[in-house]
């Protein structure tokens, strides 16, 4: 019996599976596809997706095959994002099949079981685990785990089995994309308003595919059976009603659909199932914001669900992921619509994105739109108090009694840490009971305040403990001159935080 089986193996259910391990649970991970998905619709990592993969010591895998671009875009209105408090101010061009092919890589050094051509058909559970039935190529069979997370994508089977309800906003535009040779291609590539036509937008761009273009087509107000078959001749249609030519497009490698329909589960979790990624939710994928809201979730829930798996703590635990990632997911699907809503033509919208753009230019707009779509501002509900309370911690320089290190860097076991700035004997004395669990780390205190993106500097703590995932969950007041020890209400609070995100204290 497995503790976690994990049903889909894209970005958000490999980068769980990771997780999971360096939580030490066991982990099986199903694909009902018989070999890698060498196709991608996803094409980058913004600057927070970066940071997370630096928290866990294998960003240089992905910077090594990908692209550093300074630049980010709401509905193709750039944005500066290089000013940014991040040492990676930038979002990564990297196809989808690279960003899979380099997690199932790190999956199975940690030890990560993997099967593909394994199709799920059914989900039961009870109150001791989850019964999963499959169908492969020696026919069916019944695993069980403590837990299944399906992160089988838009379409999810396990939303599905489970009768999780998928609310959220109909379509109002049909989307097609297309790699596909091109006699009569662009003499430069069509990425931005450029395409934005009377019938529609159109954009047109080198493909991963050797030799080939990527064309996509959007048409608003257009409904479209989506059992239909989609065809080259689709997708030629659709292309010279908008942009008054084909250029003369033809043998075509892939040709999809997709729309702007915008879905959130009603909740997260049923019993011992739980969903992330795509299967979760779903939206048009305007700034390439899909792919790193699942690994946003696959990092939230990773060490929760472990945590929990190990009966370490209750399994309220869990209901912190929904909570948590329901607010960022909303407030990522609000931002959706609006830029869905910037791409059609006419003269009210062209007004509106001159204003938007406008607005943009100004350095406040341009700060709060960068950190919605480079996901650097993400603020999780953990307390009232310190601005820092909720969100990813600053990747500070330190020095500890083991030399310099950076705070992202001791991350990378995927443990939480407490890190101490005031070197006193009561904070560790409030640790009794969790050192199985968390890392202290005593630093000399340096700046007076940290720089957040976003928010900007703030006053820094004279302590702070830190989620696996990178998040803020406690700080201590600033340090008092010549103060003896920490004020009691600190330790009362760090003792409520360790004991809420964490487990009670061993006895």
């Amino acid at each position: 019996m497995e503790d976690v089986i994990i049903a889909g193996a894209g970005p958000t259910g490999l980068m769980l599976a990771c997780e999971l391990r360096l939580a030490g649970v066991e982990v099986l991970v199903l694909e009902r596809l018989a070999e890698l998905n060498s196709e991608s619709r996803a094409g980058g990592l913004h600057a927070r997706s970066v940071e997370l993969l630096d928290q866990r010591g294998i960003v240089d895998r992905f910077l090594e095959v990908g692209s550093a671009q300074p630049l980010a875009h709401f509905a193709f209105m750039h944005l500066d994002i290089q000013d940014f408090p991040t040492r990676h101010p930038y979002a990564l061009a990297i196809h989808q099949s690279r960003i899979e092919r380099l997690l199932e890589e790190r999956a199975i050094e940690l030890g990560v079981r993997l099967r593909r051509s394994a199709e799920v058909i059914d989900v039961r559970q009870d109150e001791t685990g989850v019964e999963v039935h499959i169908a492969g190529a020696e026919g069916t069979e019944r695993l069980r785990a403590g837990y299944l997370v399906g992160c089988d994508g838009g379409r999810s089977v396990i939303r599905k089995l489970t009768g999780i309800n998928f609310p959220g906003t109909p379509a109002t535009l049909t989307a097609l994309l297309g790699d596909v040779k091109l006699t009569d291609p662009p003499s430069e590539i069509i990425f931005g308003p450029e395409g934005r036509r009377e019938n529609g937008t159109f954009t047109v761009f080198h493909s991963e595919q050797p030799g080939m273009y990527r064309v996509i087509t959007m048409e608003f107000d257009k409904g479209t059976d989506r059992a239909a078959p989609v065809t080259l001749k689709t997708l030629s249609e659709a292309c010279a009603k908008i942009a008054g030519t084909d250029f003369g497009m033809h043998s075509p490698h892939r040709i999809d659909r997709f729309s702007d329909a915008c879905r959130l589960v009603a909740k997260y979790r049923e019993g011992r199932v739980l969903l992330a990624g795509d299967a979760a939710h779903i939206h048009f994928p305007s700034s390439g914001q899909g792919a790193n809201l699942g690994l946003q979730d696959a990092v939230n829930l990773g060490w929760k669900l472990g945590t929990v798996a190990r009966g370490q703590a209750p399994v309220e635990l869990l209901d912190t992921y929904d909570t948590e990632r329901r607010l960022a997911t909303e407030r990522l699907l609000s931002n959706i619509r609006a830029q869905t809503a910037l791409w059609r033509a006419g003269p009210q919208v062209d007004a509106l994105r001159e204003v938007v753009g406008t607005l943009a230019g100004f350095e406040d707009g341009n700060r709060y739109l960068g950190g919605v779509i480079s996901q650097l501002d993400t603020h999780y509900p953990v307390g009232d108090g310190h601005p820092a309370l909720g969100r990813r911690m600053a990747d500070l320089d330190i020095k500890s009694p083991s030399g310099q290190v950076r705070v992202f860097e001791l991350l990378h076991a995927a443990r939480p840490v407490l890190l101490d700035f005031t070197g006193r004997p009561d904070l560790r004395a409030a640790l009794d009971g969790w050192t199985d669990r968390v890392d202290l780390v005593e630093a000399e205190p340096q700046d007076d305040h940290w720089a957040f993106p976003v928010i900007g500097d703030v006053p820094a703590p004279a302590a702070v403990l830190i989620r696996p995932d990178g998040h803020v969950a406690w700080t201590a007041s600033a340090d008092p001159a010549g103060a003896a020890a920490l004020p009691e209400t600190d330790t009362a609070t760090l003792r409520s935080a360790l004991t809420r995100w964490f487990g009670p204290a061993l006895v």
